[in-house]
């Protein structure tokens, strides 16, 4: 025998879809709002339909009292089922549809009353307010039953209190009043229900498509999934609203941008300041894998808008890249440089082994030593007016592959520069950007030059590098210091348009400038001014007066 299935559960409680939750709690909300309304409604109802009834009561005996010849007649003639005061009574009764209207004298005697057989008794009620003066509305049980009663006093023309009339309007009429209003009053509370239901199920079905039919434990655990995500990938996340404004930063995007929980709510450009990472962030900048720089950071930026009219932008750090995309560059240039040199040298060194078998050894001799003299001269000429090794090693290097590329490369006799800098990789940083640069201008052209001035001026390092190339025209001596900007091919490895916006962020952070200008003679000179750049004040180094004849890096080749 096959085994019998279990039997399946019922299960009990919420169901688990968003859609179906929301839609049964608006209407359990709809129904109690309808209930509870109903009853706030029904409650003093009854208490206004008694007094309607006690007020319509009292209207009807002060009306009856003011009849002119009522008191004459109650006065002159007995109580009687056939005098005056009995037809005026009745008649009013009829017209009013009251219960009852019982007119008595100063000693509470009917003159009137529904039943005849009642004239000329004493009311079941105590009348004496009434007699007193006074006007009464009222609740109240007497021959008749259970009435809403209104009695005022009876006044003959001089104003003397002879008696009073008491008007009844059945008690069992408010209350059929009040039953007949309450199906009417359901079926509004009712129509309410129906709307709110509807309502209910319109705005179910919103959330329905919204949230694409997960469950509130799903949409939970996707929360946290995202938490976790965001804050735990290695790329940095800004998200906008639909008004451009921050909502939400990653981890890695604070530690990038250099910014905090704090700046969530606020635009990129209050968050940020001016510049081109929050155009890029704000949408004014368009495009994929967009170059920035933020600090000393070199970052690639995505922003891609999202249903919602905001968007996400991702960041990505390139610093690390972008230097080894530079240093890549350099031993490019030193392998050429290498080439060139392992070139020459074998030329020099046939050069000497043909001087050798012509035993010409004291030509020899000097041609070595012009040779040797030449490259020392060169270092000895750097050394000599730079101090700092990290700057002199540079430039020695950067004359070598000057020479290579056909270049003069020029340390100009008005370089002075102590060994007190504050941030020699900076400033390294600074003049090998300006260098290559110069030397990209250059590379190609006839007599082409490039000269480098250093010197201190107290605590203040000045740095101008001039060149012999087509100068930079001036609608773009701006320009050329955005992120991103160039007008030569970028290289398989990494991005143009980094280095000029490096060398203005550094100036600019130590509260300095980089500016572009035209040479004399032609080409372009670029000024760096460094602030504070040297540690401590100290003698300027005097400048020479005899103007040496300077060393060029084709000179030493």
């Amino acid at each position: 025998m096959s085994p019998t299935p279990p039997a399946r559960r019922l299960r009990l409680g919420l169901p688990r879809r968003v859609f179906s939750q929301v839609l049964l709690m608006q209407v359990a909300i709809a129904a109690g709002v309808a209930v509870l309304a109903t009853g706030l409604f029904l409650a003093p109802l009854s208490n206004q339909l008694d007094d309607q009834a006690m007020r319509r009561a009292l209207a009807i005996a002060q009306t009856t009292a003011q009849l002119p010849d009522l008191a004459k007649d109650l006065r002159d003639t007995p109580p009687s089922p056939d005098g005056p005061v009995q037809r005026e009574a009745e008649r009013i009764r009829k017209a009013t549809k009251a219960e009852y209207i019982v007119v008595m004298d100063w000693r509470g005697v009917r003159w009137s009353h529904t039943d005849p057989k009642q004239i000329g008794g004493i009311v079941s009620t105590d009348p004496g307010q009434a007699l007193a003066g006074k006007e009464v509305m009222e609740i109240d049980s007497g021959t008749l039953g259970r009435s809403a009663r209104g009695k005022v006093p009876l006044r003959d023309s001089d104003g003397t209190v002879v008696g009073a009339v008491s008007v009844g309007i059945a008690y069992d009429s408010v209350r059929a009043r009040l039953i007949h209003a309450i199906p009417g009053l359901f079926a509004y509370a009712g129509g309410a229900l129906a709307v709110g239901a509807l309502a209910a199920w319109l705005i179910s079905r919103r959330v329905h498509r919204q949230t694409r039919d997960l469950a509130f434990s799903d949409i939970a655990a996707l929360l946290s999934e995202r938490e976790a995500m965001l804050h735990g990938i290695r790329e940095g996340v800004v998200a906008l609203d639909r008004t451009g404004r921050i909502r939400l930063v990653n981890d890695e995007a604070q530690r990038l941008l250099g910014i905090g929980e704090a700046m969530v709510g606020r635009s990129p450009d209050e968050a940020l300041g001016a510049g081109r990472t929050a155009d890029v962030l704000a949408g004014r900048v368009t495009g994929t894998d967009l170059l920035t720089v933020r600090g000393q950071r070199v970052l690639v930026a995505n922003r891609m808008p999202t249903d919602d009219g905001g968007a996400v932008a991702t960041l990505r750090d390139r610093t690390e890249l972008e230097q080894l995309g530079r240093e890549l560059d350099s031993t490019r240039g030193l392998i050429d440089a290498l080439r060139a040199q392992d070139h020459e040298h074998a030329n020099r060194m046939h050069t000497l082994l043909g001087l050798l078998e012509l035993e010409m050894y004291d030509d020899a001799v000097d041609f070595v030593g012009e040779v040797v003299g030449d490259h020392r001269a060169t270092a000895e000429q750097v050394t000599e007016r730079i101090e700092d090794p990290l700057l002199a090693a540079l430039l020695v290097g950067k004359a070598t592959v000057a020479a290579e590329r056909g270049v003069a490369l020029w340390v100009s006799d008005r370089t002075r520069l102590p060994d007190r800098l504050v941030d020699p990789q900076g400033l390294v940083t600074v003049v090998g950007n300006l260098v290559d640069n110069a030397l990209d201008a250059v590379a190609g052209k006839p007599h082409a030059r490039v000269e480098v001035e250093l010197r201190a001026e107290g605590r203040t390092a000045i740095l101008r590098v001039r060149d012999t190339g087509p100068g930079i025209p001036p609608e773009h001596r701006e320009l050329i210091f955005t992120t991103g900007w160039s007008t030569k091919k970028p290289p398989a490895h990494r991005e143009r348009g980094i280095g000029l916006s490096l060398v203005r962020r550094l100036a600019e952070r130590q509260g300095g400038s980089a500016t572009v200008g035209e040479a004399h003679g032609g080409g372009a000179e670029f000024t760096v001014v460094l602030p504070e750049a040297l540690a401590g004040p100290g003698p300027e180094p005097a400048v020479s007066t005899v103007p040496s004849a300077p060393r060029t890096a084709e000179e030493g080749s």
